[in-house]
């Protein structure tokens, strides 16, 4: 991805200066497009300014709960026939999150004046909402199914963060055991074995090898957590701030694609957005080449990202989305084989639907095979610590016997 930088103007006149990410610079002529009416300038950023712009720290989040409820209840409320002016300020005084609740009462003072809601909802808050959200909302105002179109997305986002809690629940007991045990260890070489050191001391033993290891870690973590603690912390910035820059991201991404187990499963994952924000795009009728395009800003890998990005691009040239996924060899094959099915027989979008919920089965099934490689593993490796203490500490207690 490019950074661009642009001048535009918003729909109520105001001159705009911004920055944005994108594939090429009608990309970005596109992205722009969404949110404001006219491009006065648009030029590409230098690589070493588009580094330094890239690191920030923090970002726009969405918060997901309150993102979803706004759905559905606007599924809900419209489909009951009430007007969509009215509707959005019902919504508006019920949502409790602060920036959305901000957002909604804008759209609601733009749908009041005549102003279609997927416009107001773009300018408004495409800096944070979703733009498969803002796409689908527009094909569904456009075909007279609104309702249905919020209905569409609350179900779509409703899956995904039903995945990413099945995840997150799934690490939880190893990630649970982990802390513990790096507490309890911390704790040992730290307190306890220091005082078991001073009592061998003043019994003047001559020590086990492997004892005399034990004190030299204890003594090295007693001495130096501080230095230690701090240069983890340093660590970890330099590493979260080399990533915000473009060359870190796709290193990042790619390794994660490499790694043993762990890329099995992002490589799945990918394969589940990439299929399920298509099939969704597909559905609110967006042409293939702009569905590919906001499919690529989704996907949460960056690599599988840019390279979704490129097919946007090919696809232009007039070639086939099959022929252009088998060159760029990044996702799955299977994938890569219904979808050209799907494009032969004109069925793209039941072709889609299906490999998803595909991939939503093979990445549960990952994840439970790897979380069942996992634990037993984590098991073997806090035995092999806490016997390396207890043999430590009992191989000097039964030397100090002998000598009495």
């Amino acid at each position: 991805m490019q950074a661009f930088k642009y001048v535009a103007k918003s729909r109520s006149g105001e001159k705009v200066n911004g920055i944005i990410e994108a594939y090429n610079e009608m990309d970005a002529v596109d992205r722009i497009k969404q949110n404001y009416s006219v491009i006065l300038k648009l030029q590409p950023v230098s690589e070493d300014a588009e580094g330094l712009l890239n690191m920030d720290v923090g970002g726009k989040k969405l918060n997901k709960k309150a993102f979803l409820l706004m759905c559905s209840q606007f599924a809900i409320i419209l489909s009951a026939g009430i007007p969509i002016s009215r509707c959005v300020q019902l919504i508006a005084a019920k949502i409790s999150d602060k920036r959305l609740n901000k957002t909604l009462l804008k759209v609601a003072g733009d749908v009041e004046a005549g102003r279609s809601i997927s416009a107001s909802f773009a300018e408004r808050g495409g800096d944070f909402l979703p733009g498969e959200f803002i796409e689908t909302i527009s094909a569904g105002e456009q075909s007279g199914n609104l309702s249905n179109a919020f209905r569409t997305v609350y179900e779509h986002f409703d899956k995904q963060t039903k995945t990413a809690g099945k995840v997150r629940s799934a690490l939880a007991y190893p990630a649970f055991v982990l802390v513990i045990a790096v507490l309890v260890v911390a704790v040992l070489m730290i307190k306890v074995v220091p005082a078991m050191t001073a009592v061998f001391d003043n019994y003047g033993a001559s020590l086990p090898g492997v004892t005399r290891a034990l004190i030299a870690v204890s003594n090295f973590f007693t001495r130096y957590w501080l230095f230690l603690a701090v240069l983890i912390i340093a660590v970890v910035i330099i590493f979260k701030l080399y990533e915000k820059t473009e060359s870190g991201k796709l290193k990042m991404a790619k390794l994660r694609l490499r790694l043993p187990v762990l890329g099995n499963i992002a490589t799945l994952g990918s394969a589940s957005e990439f299929s399920n924000t298509l099939a969704m795009m597909l559905s609110s009728g967006l042409p293939l080449t702009r569905a590919i395009s906001i499919t690529a800003r989704t996907l949460s890998n960056y690599y599988m990202s840019t390279e979704t990005g490129k097919l946007a691009v090919k696809l232009e040239e007039g070639r086939s989305l099959g022929a252009s996924m088998r060159e760029a060899a990044f996702l799955p094959d299977i994938l890569v084989d219904m979808v050209a099915v799907g494009e032969e027989t004109g069925e793209m979008e039941s072709t889609l639907n299906t490999v998803a919920t595909y991939y939503d089965s093979e990445l549960e099934v990952a994840i439970a095979s790897a979380l069942a490689k996992l634990e037993p593993a984590l098991l073997v490796f806090l035995a092999a610590i806490a016997g390396f203490i207890v043999i430590a500490i009992y191989s000097a207690m039964f030397g100090m016997y002998g000598a009495m």
